[in-house]
């Protein structure tokens, strides 16, 4: 049976890349142990979120299966005796809430499998492994020329894609690489235009795209074959890593961090800016660029994943530009890419926070104006340059390229439009879940400063005030209506001096006032 003729329904509307969080909200002690029960939470809306409990046990069992990252992480001890005092139970409450702290705010440690598995069971129960290998499968009964070699075991950092050393029957020392994808929540393209445009990769010819050997998509996930690259990614090359390691073994606590030279620096960059500004031209949506997605061949960066956009994969940064209303454009998401691309090029390794406050020394000034341009706060707020912007930029306006290929990758108009209006409802979603953190941001900042120790002070001095106010105010009306009660008492027939119709002003007789019983009235009280 061929690949394209059993699709399972549907694409996976999740989006992995949204952030968990999660609170501890309560203890209990059973006879023997002690459970947890957690809150958890995606994304910023309190109606997605579920309960889940888990002992001590389930943490180490965590921990231990993330010691591959060799990142020292701050589980609390094991404690045999006393470990169902109440005491200690508070305190192991405490540590246990710092480490799911980490491990959600770590950009990679929060994406992988297993802690997406620790968090949310029910929405990563699948064996994502074995569905890739059913699909590649029924994908060789079709094409018997290929064959597996072994599987690539969680090298990349996608859950829902899998990865396969190939070979060619007839060729058996070239070796290929195999990658299976489900279709993600930006898929917006009809099945039959995604399975178009995804046999049109092959097609693809630039001298900075690395080259697809074979590619086919179904109504659920596609799988796409190129040349396997012993010297790995650009990403491979600054951290110093083997290709076929796992993604959490390579990336995530690099032994030597040590940046790359001025002149590959300028080179990379100026190769990665050529082929986004052809994509643009041709108007095929990328923003996938991460310096795992760069293949190098020799002193080449050539781009890889082109179909990611395709199958509405959601990209590697969206947590972070997602924050950010100015980077609501394909255009914009692959600038903001590139900054962390560059920055990484430089420093060897991510930055720690986004936007960055200050850079450290770089081997040149003009490293220090591309990344100010994209990743400051200012740069968020007022607007990144254009892909064109940062050709022209000292830092890249002088590289010669060296290559003379003719770059070919022909799009017909009824596709072009199709890939046209996937791109805008790609950037409609990002539009409305940063409008959307954009209204969560606003409301926790008017509840933090409702709830801080100044504000508290403001309210109570101020209700201080108005309960003075109130009891100058009652003293006058009680003068009032004491001085009105004796002008009754006295004579009926009315002063020559008084007509009988002008009213009597209040008596102050007998009433002593002191400075502060007067108060002055701030201007705020009313506002």
């Amino acid at each position: 049976m061929a690949f394209m003729e059993k699709p399972p329904a549907g694409k996976v509307l999740l989006d992995d890349t949204v952030p968990l969080t999660a609170q501890i909200e309560a203890s209990q002690s059973l006879h023997s142990h002690t459970e947890y029960i957690i809150r958890v939470q995606r994304g910023v809306s309190p109606e997605n979120s579920w309960q889940i409990v888990r002992r001590y046990s389930d943490f180490d069992l965590l921990n231990n299966s993330l010691q591959i990252s060799t990142l020292s992480l701050p589980l609390p001890p094991k404690k045999l005796i006393g470990n169902m005092e109440r005491e200690f139970i508070a305190e192991r409450q405490k540590g246990l809430q710092t480490y799911l702290d980490v491990i959600t705010t770590h950009h990679i440690l929060s994406n992988c499998e297993l802690v997406k598995k620790f968090l949310d069971p029910n929405s990563y129960s699948v064996n994502y492994t074995e569905i890739a290998l059913q699909h590649v499968s029924m994908f060789f009964r079709s094409e018997p020329k290929w064959e597996v070699v072994e599987p690539l075991k969680d090298i990349g950092w996608r859950i829902r894609k899998k990865y396969f050393l190939m070979k060619i029957r007839n060729q058996p020392k070239e070796r290929l690489m195999l990658s299976w994808a489900d279709l993600g929540p930006d898929k917006y393209l009809s099945d039959k235009d995604l399975q178009y445009a995804v046999k049109l990769l092959s097609s693809c010819s630039h001298p900075y795209i690395y080259k697809v050997t074979f590619a086919t998509a179904n109504e659920s996930s596609a799988l796409v074959i190129r040349p396997f690259s012993e010297k790995g990614t650009l990403k491979d090359l600054i951290y110093k890593a083997k290709p076929k390691d796992p993604f959490l073994k390579k990336y995530c606590n690099p032994k030597k961090i040590q940046g790359l030279e001025l002149q590959q620096i300028k080179t990379y960059g100026r190769q990665i800016l050529e082929v986004l500004k052809f994509l643009h031209e041709k108007g095929f949506p990328y923003g996938h660029l991460h310096s795992g997605n760069v293949m190098l061949d020799g002193d080449t960066c050539k781009l890889l994943d082109l179909e990611n956009s395709l199958l509405g994969l959601p990209s590697f940064y969206r947590s972070y530009f997602s924050q950010f209303r100015k980077i609501n454009t394909l255009e914009g998401i692959d600038v903001h890419c590139f900054g962390h691309l560059l920055y990484e090029m430089t420093y060897g390794r991510p930055p720690d926070t986004i936007p960055v406050d200050s850079f450290p020394p770089a081997p040149s000034v003009f490293v220090v104006s591309v990344l100010e341009s994209i990743l400051t706060c200012e740069a968020m707020k007022n607007g990144m340059p254009t892909v064109s912007r940062l050709l022209q930029m000292p830092l890249f306006s002088d590289v010669l390229l060296t290559n003379s290929e003719k770059p070919q990758f022909k799009i017909p108009t009824k596709l072009k439009e199709a890939l046209k209006t996937s791109k805008e409802c790609l950037e409609k979603r990002l539009t409305e879940e940063q409008k959307s953190i954009h209204q969560h941001r606003r409301l926790t900042r008017a509840q933090s400063h409702h709830g801080s120790e100044e504000e508290k002070k403001r309210r109570k001095i101020l209700a201080r005030k108005k309960s003075k106010r109130s009891a100058y105010e009652s003293g006058e009306e009680h003068s009032a209506k004491y001085s009105n009660s004796n002008n009754s008492a006295g004579s009926g027939a009315s002063s020559p001096l008084t007509s009988p119709s002008s009213p009597t002003p209040p008596s102050t007789a007998g009433i002593k006032f002191t400075a502060s019983d007067i108060l002055p009235i701030p201007f705020n009280t009313f506002s």
